[in-house]
This record gives C-alpha cells, structure tokens and sequence, in this order.
C-alpha cells in the first residue's frame, strides 16, 4: 500500500480547542485516508543541529508552550511509539548519506500530537518524529525526504507539520480566522502555483524567488517540514491543496498531499 506525504499546518496549540476551519478539516481527513502502519512526523518544534527521530516505545507528550489555555496542559497523546520504524528510517537514511541520530528520550511536541490528536484521536498508530535541522537548507530537507519516500511503500505516513506561512511577529490573537494581508497570501499563492507546476527547484529556492519569503519566514524551521515531506513523495510527484485558510491574521493554515 503506498501512503501519500502530506504537509499539514498546525498552526498555534489552541487549534485543537477552537472550532476553526483547520480543525474541521483535519478533525476529518485522517478517515479519508488508507489506515497508515505508522506514521512519521517531521515537526517545526523538534529542531536541532544533527537529525534526530525518536526511538523509545512510549513517547511522552511535551507542552512545549506557555500562556495558552490550561485545558491544554491536560491533554495527552499516548500514541505507542515505533522502535522498529525508526531503526528502518536511520538505516534508509545512511544509504541516502545522511546521518539521523537515535533519540531514545524525545517526545511528542505539539507540531506532532496537535495534529494527530484531529487526525487519529484514538492514538492507536505507533508514530516517531523527526526533527529538522534549521541550520541546513531546503535541499538538504528534501533530500532527507527523498531518504524515506521507500518507506511509503511499507504503508507509513509522513506527514510535515510545520506552517505555510509563520511570522509570529505579526498574529493577532484572539483565536479566530480572517483575512490574511496581502503579503501572506502573495507567498502562499506562489506556493500553490510552483506546486502546480512541479517548479522543483523554485521551491527549493523559496528564498531568493518567492515574494515576501523572509517576511513569511524570518526563520526557516516551519517550512523545512514542507521541503521534507514534498521529498518524501519521490520522483515524479504531483501535488493537491486540500485546505486553506487563515487564523491569527498570519498563519496560512493551508494543507498540502504530494503522491508519486
């Protein structure tokens, strides 16, 4: 069974306590797909300077976030954890020439249980995370990707989650969805247009091409899970925008699936 890659936004925590368009969509998109073996995410907040993916068989749930709801420091994700699939990932990375480190203590940030908490609320599907390396580049990212597009072949989902767009500097809570200025939607449109026309290497390029990348972007860590899972779905991808929208001003929620 061959598993799409997706890139999902995850927007701020609260999404899960918010009845927003994002949560509606991924509150329903995980039944809309093939029952996954495992799933490997690739989160914005599990970031270092060496890859990691997490190896214990009973990740924890982190709250690593502060001024939120206190409903959310209740929550938890007990999702088993997948020793074996993260030992097959480090082995299909090393024959990539990549180097992915075994973190038997990491656990679930929200960049991981927010989503999958919508997506697959009974936390019965063994995860891993992986973390990206902001230091490194978005062909550096895709290249990892690329690393575990076989382990779609096994029926394992790889999912991005990070945001389309992501300047914390310019949301305005409350909680809510509106209007995006014009500069966010500009770069997220250019997203959606290099995507429809399997533009590889503009993507890869974002920030020298796009329009408003660094305003979008001041830092690269929650788009990197975009070039991660766009490398996942392997040679000859195509692409599909399954939702958009926006919430706190700033943050394009859009959601993207890349199959082969």
């Amino acid at each position: 069974m061959m598993m799409p890659s997706l890139f999902i936004s995850h927007g701020a925590p609260d999404l899960v306590l918010h009845d927003l368009p994002a949560r509606r969509f991924l509150s329903g998109y995980g039944a809309e797909l093939p029952a996954p073996s495992a799933i490997c995410v690739i989160s914005a907040h599990y970031a270092g300077a060496q890859p990691l993916v997490t190896t214990g068989p009973a990740p924890r749930t982190v709250h690593d976030f502060g001024g939120f709801d206190p409903a959310l420091y209740t929550l938890r994700y007990p999702a088993p954890g997948a020793p074996a699939l993260a030992a097959r990932l480090i082995a299909a990375c090393a024959d990539a020439g990549l180097q992915v480190f075994a973190d038997a203590q990491g656990g679930f940030d929200h960049g991981v249980w927010c989503p999958l908490l919508l997506m697959y609320p009974a936390a019965a599907v063994p995860v891993v995370a992986l973390s990206v390396c902001p230091r490194r580049d978005a062909a550096w990212h895709f290249a990892l990707g690329r690393a575990l597009a076989p382990l779609r072949a096994e029926g394992v989902l790889v999912i991005g989650s990070g945001a389309l767009t992501h300047n914390l500097y310019e949301v305005r809570p409350p909680a809510g969805f509106d209007e995006a200025p014009a500069w966010v939607d500009a770069f997220a449109d250019w997203v959606g247009e290099r995507l429809a026309a399997q533009d590889e290497a503009a993507l890869l390029d974002y920030r020298t091409q796009a329009p408003h990348a660094a305003d979008n972007h001041p830092s690269s860590e929650h788009l990197l899970p975009f070039h991660v899972a766009l490398g996942a779905a392997g040679p000859g991808w195509c692409a599909t925008r399954l939702h958009r929208s926006v919430t706190y001003r700033a943050l394009r929620m859009d959601a993207f699936r890349f199959d082969s």
